[in-house]
């Protein structure tokens, strides 16, 4: 758990894919410090863990697929009702795949297009207007895949890098407006997407062969960057990527 680091209080965040793994530890981790915090997804059951033991005056529910556009819409719109005002909105909600290029089903691209490409603008579109109206910001949760690419990864990381365009491009169009956008680069990230490659002995040194800091990350890792990048002490900085990766973008490539 994040410690109590910045002031959020009276501040409303709504995290993407709020319901498990890094979207849990940043919704977690802006209530520990006293946002409002609206967390979203397509499991109802996950979200209500989340918020579990929370107030209930600070925390709202919304079971939504960012897929769909009127569901993101309905997304916002249920924060907004609820608490008044948006300033943070952060968006972790994506889906991954892997495999050979030639073997890519064509409704598995689109799926993960979908949502995660599809799902950002569906999310943008709604959102930022009503971060214009408050002053606030936007942290997308990217990957240190949508730098480079990786093998058998391609579909994952065109979209990664998507995003990525659509973070410094927004940045220039929206900072006139007052609005920051900026995003966190994960690399291997234990969740429970992850859980085998962790138990794993072999596939977990072949992972870890390239971080710097020897392990992979943990959810934990990734919340207070994006704390960072949501509070005033990053008020000048947009456009930016900051790499939470122990050091994997770091590196040429080679093995050690």
């Amino acid at each position: 758990m994040t410690s109590n680091t910045y002031d959020f209080q009276g501040r409303t965040v709504l995290v993407t894919g709020g319901g498990t793994g890094i979207g849990r530890a940043i919704a977690e981790a802006f209530l520990a410090n006293g946002a409002n915090v609206v967390v979203s997804g397509r499991r109802r059951e996950k979200l209500d863990e989340v918020l579990a033991g929370h107030p209930a005056d600070r925390t709202l529910a919304v079971e939504a697929d960012v897929a769909d556009d009127a569901s993101a819409a309905a997304m916002v719109r249920a924060a907004v009702e609820r608490f008044g005002s948006l300033d943070v909105v952060v968006n972790n909600a994506a889906a991954y795949t892997n495999g050979a290029f030639d073997e890519l089903a064509l409704e598995d691209w689109q799926a993960i297009r979908a949502t995660n490409i599809d799902g950002f603008v569906h999310v943008a579109r709604h959102a930022l207007p009503e971060l214009e109206r408050s002053g606030g910001n936007l942290v997308v949760v990217g990957s240190v895949s949508g730098m480079r690419g990786d093998w058998s990864q391609a579909a994952y990381n065109a979209t990664k890098a998507a995003i990525m365009n659509f973070v410094q491009s927004l940045a220039l169009d929206y900072g006139p407006r007052g609005v920051r956008i900026n995003a966190v680069a994960p690399a291997l990230t234990i969740t429970d997407l992850t859980r085998a490659v962790e138990e794993d002995d072999e596939a977990l040194a072949a992972a870890t062969n390239r971080i710097a800091l020897g392990r992979p990350g943990r959810p934990d890792d990734i919340a207070p960057a994006v704390l960072f990048l949501a509070s005033p002490d990053a008020a000048y900085i947009t456009g930016a990527w900051l790499a939470v990766d122990g050091g994997t973008s770091a590196s040429t490539g080679q093995a050690h």
